[in-house]
């Protein structure tokens, strides 16, 4: 699935920095940046902040393909990133970069599970590791997201990067095989050794006493004989 192409009105700006960007705030327009490696440099432009939300108001949200008009030129861009005035949510800047028809580009595509694992039904637990894949892509065949079927993972088993079958015209450039999704096995009860190791201390404390109160008997023992032999030595011998 293509990225369906918007079509965005810019001005030029002169300038850059705080100042300049709080300026064109304050006439309700949005600074910019345009990046590339085909640019000689980078080039500062002004939004129409509403013109900025239709823009990308589409399934691909930061992936969305651009025609940016400004002075007389049409340049094709992407939005890369913005921000966003975390109370009016109002949008403060926006970055976008130039690309080619014939040149791909690194994006990051949405990643969606599909199906069932069966693990699942054994009391497994499906974890997803990553929401996101990095892609390269050419820009008109960047797609809206990759979806990756789970329903063959059982109890310990998991889903990798190389596992998933990617649309026509979009490659993975890495060296690590990473795990996009995990099926855990189930956490056993340990109810029986819990009640065990509780017991133990309630035994032993049950048992300190009377091990006390069998010392305190010896001891009294010890004392009488104590006593009896002191009788015998005061005694006056038999004659």
């Amino acid at each position: 699935m293509s990225v369906d192409k918007s079509t965005l009105e810019a001005k030029s700006r002169q300038g850059a920095g705080k100042g300049a960007a709080r300026k064109l705030r304050g006439l309700g327009l949005v600074p910019a940046v345009v990046y590339g490696k085909h640019l000689q440099a980078p080039v500062h432009v002004a939004l129409d902040p509403k013109a900025i939300r239709q823009s990308i108001n589409t399934p691909h949200k930061l992936n969305t393909l651009i025609s940016l008009k400004l002075d007389g030129a049409s340049h094709q861009v992407l939005l890369k990133d913005y921000q966003m005035d975390p109370v009016t949510r109002e949008i403060l800047h926006a970055d976008f970069i130039a690309v080619k028809d014939n040149e791909k580009v690194k994006v990051n595509v949405p990643l969606v599970l599909t199906g069932k694992a069966v693990g699942t039904a054994d009391g497994g637990l499906l974890t997803q590791a990553r929401r996101e894949l990095e892609v390269w892509a050419l820009p008109q065949a960047i797609p809206e997201k990759i979806e990756a079927d789970v329903t063959h993972l059982k109890i310990a088993m998991v889903l990798h990067v190389n596992d998933i079958k990617l649309p026509e015209g979009v490659s993975v450039k890495t060296n690590v095989n990473y795990t996009l999704a995990v099926v855990s096995a189930p956490e056993r009860e340990e109810v029986p050794q819990a009640a065990a190791a509780a017991a133990a201390p309630a035994a032993g404390a049950a048992a300190a006493p009377a091990a006390k109160a069998g010392d305190a008997k010896a001891g009294d023992a010890k004392a009488g004989d104590a006593k009896a032999a002191a009788g015998a030595a005061k005694a006056p011998a038999k004659k």
